[in-house]
């Protein structure tokens, strides 16, 4: 291809970005120091690994609350230097994080006043219902008195999280600073959408000076002589307030934490790193767990994502479904409850749409953003169907599925509706405003869906995987109808599914690829690229048996599989790039979900190299945490995966998938009907000699199990039950 033609299409896909990304997140530079989050309920805080908030460059540092930041700056100094870190580390439950800082050599009128090395300083951080507690201990482990300052530099700009992110505004709001007595600040501001916004400081014991936006202590220690400071930052509280006392508070949070765990089934196994691996991803779901009024949802991921999300939320809750389902039963009844009533183009709502997001900042207050309540996803409404009908089938919760039927009902009825505005049967989108997403499938970036020569698909869009969801959604809600006695309405919609599947392999399937398309475009032609949306497929049971298993070896060839995982698309596509969002890198949530479908067809081997692999790269990840997406590079000898600049950990889906990969390997099965638990052709990868489950529910009883790998084969020991209940392995091929 002539240069100047690549300067023209590079120059034209630049421009497509600047047009079409309105969200995107910019990565400017490296982050100097390593960031930590903490999460409870609505507020989240990130800070350095110095247990500082803005002091160094490269991270979206703050406590935030409802989308909005209430804390810009918290900067702790000693004589007017930074000290120096020992060590960071959260507790294993992500309750606090601890820090261990010393001094540097300070001097004063060029003469060394202290020593470095002489004071121990640990500063312990947590989070608890909208205000973040801070204890500073200081130990003096010279052998002569210390005398030093220890200041602690505040500030705040109220900043929207869509700001942090990188948008600009043309006006904002109004900002003050001011002490209120010798031991108390407030960080004010009055904004565009006539709301005040409200930081509270609080210091124990009161600084030595209190300025707007310092707090000096002068300290004294002797020898072997240890102090503690204490901060409290809250998020509009009403003036003056008073934290509970730091130790109170974070034992209530511990045993809160705890409480709100209990309850769910427990894994260990015979792989130390393993159970490193999904301890991580427990407490990190239990994190993104917040308390609301319909329920526990797991909110998205951190920092962008620390809200309310349809798609996430229900596949979250799907991937934890058989370790514990009463997450599913929150994040249905809080989708139901604000399911789309009318029609609303701004915000993409319809009537029976499910929630895309929902915002609680000043600019989703003026609608400079769309999504105080967004709507536009168009797959969030057939994976709650799908979801409810996968929740009443784990639990047997017939009086949920009473209260989510006419939710139920209404979903299927934008499905066949506004859903399929053509009414080719097939379920597409396109925004109904410019300020919405481009693209409204879990693939969201604008040049997500393209053509085999790269073209971006224009006009309705009909992805693949969606049409998988409305299958497996209607066959799910078919059953959920019998359960309530809707004899003729479950014949229907069992008769739609299988209308769906016949025009969905005659419109879709590639015979050249072996594969799926990944969509259809406005004028029905298929996107012919190889992409893990086929994947998905299989996950949804659409794919014929044939024609799974051609799909199934694809993914597993070097052009997808990269030893990590299945990359989005595969390599030599028009698009491809491993270091894109989601035109080459890898997501675990999107393999997870790959592998229940691989399990699906009977193809555990496949199951085993894919949770192998996510294994092998979660080794290598900070805190043995998966995050939301990693590059698409190939695996190397002696190398560890390549990250993702800005991706979200934890996130919640990511979390979830050390879960969903145990579930597919050992093919978990729950019959409430029959009081049954089978294991059907079970297979441990060959990292995993054993697997012990505890407290595995099923209705009123429990059981707990042990499953040993013996070969390619398993054996099953009930260590423990309790109720009537049994288990079986199902060997069928």
């Amino acid at each position: 291809m002539p240069a100047e033609v690549v300067t023209q299409i590079m120059a034209a896909r630049s421009a497509e970005a600047v047009a079409e990304s309105p969200f995107y997140i910019p990565m400017t530079g490296p982050a100097a120091r390593p960031r930590r989050s903490l999460k409870h309920d609505d507020t989240f805080i990130v800070l350095d690994s110095h247990g500082d908030i803005g002091a160094s460059a490269g991270g979206p540092d703050g406590l935030f609350n409802a989308d909005t930041r209430y804390l810009a700056r918290l900067e702790l100094v000693l004589n007017d230097v930074q000290p120096l870190l020992l060590g960071s580390n959260l507790r294993d439950d992500n309750s606090a994080l601890t820090v261990d800082l010393t001094n540097p050599d300070v001097y004063r009128d060029g003469h060394l006043v202290l020593q470095k090395d002489m004071l121990h300083i640990v500063r312990t951080i947590f989070l608890w219902r909208g205000t973040a507690y801070q204890r500073i201990g200081i130990q003096n482990h010279g052998e002569s008195p210390a005398s030093f300052d220890v200041t602690l530099l505040f500030d705040n700009d109220f900043a929207d999280l869509f700001e942090v992110r990188g948008e600009r505004r043309p006006r904002r709001g109004i900002g003050s600073s001011k002490p209120l007595g010798p031991a108390n600040v407030t960080l004010e501001y009055k904004g565009l959408d006539d709301e005040t916004r409200i930081t509270a400081l609080h210091f124990d014991p009161r600084p030595t000076r209190l300025a707007a936006n310092a707090a000096v202590y002068h300290v004294e220690l002797a020898p072997q002589q240890a102090s503690s400071l204490f901060v409290a930052a809250s998020c509009n509280k009403p003036v003056p307030f008073k934290p509970v006392p730091f130790f109170r508070g974070l034992l209530a949070h511990r045993r809160e934490m705890r409480q709100s765990s209990a309850g769910a089934a427990s894994i260990e196994t015979s792989n130390d790193i393993f159970n490193e691996v999904v301890c991580q991803s427990m407490a990190d779901l239990n994190m993104l767990m917040t308390d609301t009024p319909q329920g526990r949802y797991p909110y998205a991921g951190i920092p962008w994502y620390s809200t309310t999300f349809g798609r996430d939320g229900i596949i979250t809750a799907l991937q934890m479904l058989w370790i514990d389902p009463r997450v599913a039963r929150g994040v249905l009844r809080r989708l139901a409850f604000y399911q789309a009533k009318v029609a609303d183009p701004l915000a993409d709502a319809e009537p029976g749409k499910i929630l895309h997001e929902m915002r609680g900042g000043e600019m989703a207050s003026l609608r400079e953003v769309p999504f105080a309540q967004y709507y536009g996803s168009v797959d969030s409404t057939p994976l709650f169907v799908l979801l409810a009908g996968l929740y009443i089938e784990r639990s047997g919760d017939e009086a949920t599925l009473a209260e989510l039927w006419p939710a139920i009902e209404a979903g299927l009825h934008w499905i066949d509706g506004a859903g399929d505005p053509d009414r080719d049967g097939f379920v597409e989108y396109q925004r109904a405003s410019e300020k919405g997403l481009a693209n409204q499938g879990w693939k969201d970036s604008y040049d997500a869906i393209f053509h085999a020569d790269g073209r971006l698909a224009e006009g309705y869009i009909a992805l693949a995987e969606v049409q998988g969801y409305v299958f497996a959604a209607k066959q799910l809600a078919a059953r959920c109808a019998l359960h309530l006695g809707k004899t003729a309405m479950a014949r229907k919609l069992e008769t739609e599914a299988e209308q769906l599947a016949r025009r969905f392999e005659d419109a879709f399937w590639c015979e050249e690829l072996g594969t799926y398309a990944l969509a259809l475009d406005g004028a029905k032609q298929p996107c012919k690229v190889r992409t893990s949306n086929a994947g998905q497929l299989l996950f949804t049971g659409i794919v014929r048996e044939d024609r799974a298993r051609r799909v199934a070896a694809d993914l597993m060839q070097a052009h997808f599989f990269t030893g990590w995982g299945i990359r989005t698309v595969a390599r030599g596509e028009a698009r491809y790039n491993p270091m894109s969002y989601h035109d080459g890198s890898i997501w675990p949530h999107d393999n997870a979900l790959i592998a229940l479908g691989l399990a699906r067809y009977g193809l555990k081997h496949s199951v085993g190299q894919v949770f192998k692999g996510l294994f092998d790269a979660a080794t290598y990840m900070d805190l043995r945490r998966l995050p939301e997406l990693f590059c698409g590079f190939r695996r190397e000898k002696q190398r560890g995966p390549t990250l993702y600049p800005v991706a979200c950990a934890p996130q919640a889906w990511a979390s979830a998938t050390p879960f969903t990969l145990l579930e597919a390997a050992l093919g978990l099965e729950f019959d409430v009907q029959r009081g049954e638990i089978r294991l059907r052709n079970p297979r441990l990868p060959a990292f995993l000699d054993e697997v012990v489950l505890r407290d595995l529910q099923l209705g009123h009883s429990s059981v707990d199990l042990r499953i040993r790998r013996h070969g390619d084969d398993v054996s099953m020991e009930v260590l423990r039950t309790r109720g009537q209940i049994q288990v079986s392995i199902v060997l069928a091929h």
